[in-house]
């Protein structure tokens, strides 16, 4: 899928789930990193916020099995691990 600054919260959030199962056990990321970098750039800050909420509650709900929350970066930005 392209993203571009229409991608609907839904259709990044589908992104983020997909690229998830391409991540080996073990690895940690933030959500940015799951974007390549003109990609996340496309993407609003209000909605970059919003997509980091929705993976946040992902990893402590339906997601706890795949993901788990680490804790803040120096940038206070959410660090995952992929279980």
């Amino acid at each position: 899928m392209n993203v571009t600054s229409n991608t609907s919260l839904e259709e990044l959030f589908v992104i983020v789930k997909n690229t998830l199962n391409e991540l080996s056990s073990g690895e940690e990321f933030i959500v940015k990193d799951l974007f390549r970098g003109f990609e996340w750039n496309r993407i609003a800050k209000g909605n970059r916020t919003k997509l980091g909420s929705m993976v946040f509650n992902f990893a402590n709900n339906e997601g706890s099995t795949i993901i788990n929350p680490l804790g803040k970066t120096a940038q206070n930005q959410q660090k995952y691990k992929k279980i």
